[in-house]
């Protein structure tokens, strides 16, 4: 043991050797933790969310259940698994029921390349609290929390209502149009921090200070774009209550609903922690270094769930203070600001990069270009012309000025193709039995065929 304890001192292990030594036992331990994390968040996530937007409207909130109310979430969790399955005739079954568990595992796996936290002992066992380390963590963390968007669409298309179909559609195109500004504002992570590892990048932060304040503009594109990856308010048009009755979810009940609703907010706990490790740091607390001992063993759990649960707040206060947008401002905002926006700040990173790479160009020099720029910048806009707004005869149609709303004359099919196929069906065998009922009723032990005969014989 001495032995490896003088060359542990003298060549350090790093965190990937870290994760490859892992016991088998060690390795499902942290899974298990990885797969919890979501569910007991959400858990939590629903009685505290009740709970500030009550306070924020001035009501109480939930406090029936448990003391203040605490133990909504594990009555609702008891009463769900209980409550009647209704299945449309129109639904299209294999896939109804595939889809929320489409949505549901990406969300629950998502956190497996997020590092929690440095080098720890557990049972003895020197690790990392990190399940994977990848080179392109990023990347896996970014498909995590995206790819649960297959499971709305399809859980709104395989539910045959015409609703659930347009909730799913427009989730895919929000997820679409927000992944664009998301994957631009971490490409200026990456370009900071020379990595695509998420754990590299929380070291770059450790020596060159957090990216919230240095890469402000990415903060704030991914900051906006997570809520609307997450189909969370003011962004939560897949599920406006006041146009598609329930969503995509509509026609969905009793545990199926539940999965919906543990991806959502599991979505939820994967975009606030993947934002804690590109821009707050990870787990480390401010002021001090990574040496010293508030950011060594177990306390940078403590410091990442604490910087999670704020990002966590902003969501929940977004829901309490702002209205849902309209889903042409929604779509304008997302394609006309949030991507125009990364692309310039993304080019303004990456030509600063090159001349602080460069050799002769000093910090001055850098400034004053920057300092032209801008000013170049200022003058195209205001030579731009103003857009003429057109007269309001000219503005106004027969479909509500321009906004999307369906026509006066829109027609809804009587029937679907799964209606006429059972109706297909029904008469077949209809025909079926139409065929067999004269031969049956010819023969000779057919019932009422004695008593013909004998009404016959009575008669001669």
């Amino acid at each position: 043991m001495t032995p490896f304890l003088a060359q542990a001192a003298t060549e350090p292990i790093n965190r990937a050797e870290l994760l490859a030594d892992d016991p088998l036992w060690l390795i499902l331990l942290k899974a298990v933790v990885v797969m919890l994390i979501g569910p007991i968040f959400t858990v939590a996530l629903i009685v505290g969310e009740r709970k500030i937007v009550g306070r924020m409207q001035n009501r109480p909130g939930p406090n029936r259940v448990g003391p203040f109310g605490l133990l909504q979430s594990l009555a609702d969790a008891i009463k769900l698994p209980f409550k009647e399955q209704v299945i449309p005739d129109t639904a299209d079954r294999k896939i109804y029921f595939l889809a929320p568990v489409i949505a549901v595992v990406p969300a629950l796996i998502g956190l497996a390349a997020i590092p929690f936290g440095g080098e720890v002992t557990i049972f003895g066992e020197p690790t990392v609290l990190q399940l994977i380390e990848l080179p392109v963590s990023v990347l896996l963390v970014l498909a995590g929390a995206s790819i649960g968007v297959y499971g709305i669409v399809l859980g709104g298309w395989a539910s045959g209502s015409p609703y659930p179909l347009l909730g799913g559609l427009r989730s895919a195109a929000q997820v679409i149009s927000y992944e664009i500004a998301m994957g631009l504002s971490i490409i200026g992570v990456v370009l900071y921090s020379q990595s695509m590892a998420t754990s590299g990048i929380v070291a770059a932060q450790a020596d060159g200070g957090w990216y919230f304040y240095l890469l402000l503009p990415s903060f704030v594109i991914y900051m906006i774009s997570m809520v609307g990856e997450t189909n969370r308010a003011p962004f939560d048009l897949p599920e406006a209550e006041s146009e598609l009755v329930g969503g995509f979810h509509t026609e969905y009940s009793s545990m199926k609903f539940a999965m919906f609703f543990l991806a959502e907010y599991s979505n939820m706990v994967i975009v606030s922690a993947f934002a804690t490790t590109l821009f707050l740091g990870g787990g480390m607390f401010p002021f001090f270094g990574a040496d010293a001992a508030i950011n060594q063993g177990w306390w940078p759990v403590l410091w990442f769930l604490a910087k999670m649960c704020v990002v966590l707040f902003g969501f929940i206060w977004l829901r309490g203070t702002l209205p849902r947008f309209r889903y042409d401002q929604f779509m304008k905002l997302g394609w006309k600001v949030l991507v125009p926006a990364a692309l310039v700040w993304l080019l303004l990173i990456a030509t600063v990069r090159a001349l602080r790479n460069a050799e002769g160009v000093s910090t001055g020099q850098i400034l004053i270009i920057g300092g032209v720029a801008i000013v170049v910048v200022v003058l195209l806009m205001l030579l731009i012309p103003e857009k003429e707004i057109p007269d309001d005869e000219a503005a106004v149609t027969t479909t509500g000025g321009g906004h999307p709303v369906p026509p006066l004359d829109l027609k809804v099919p009587e029937t679907t193709p799964r209606q006429k196929a059972l109706e297909a069906k029904r008469r077949s065998e209809e025909k079926r039995q139409a065929e067999l009922s004269p031969s049956t009723a010819g023969s000779p032990g057919a019932p009422g065929a004695g008593s013909k005969e004998g009404e016959s014989h009575g008669d001669l």
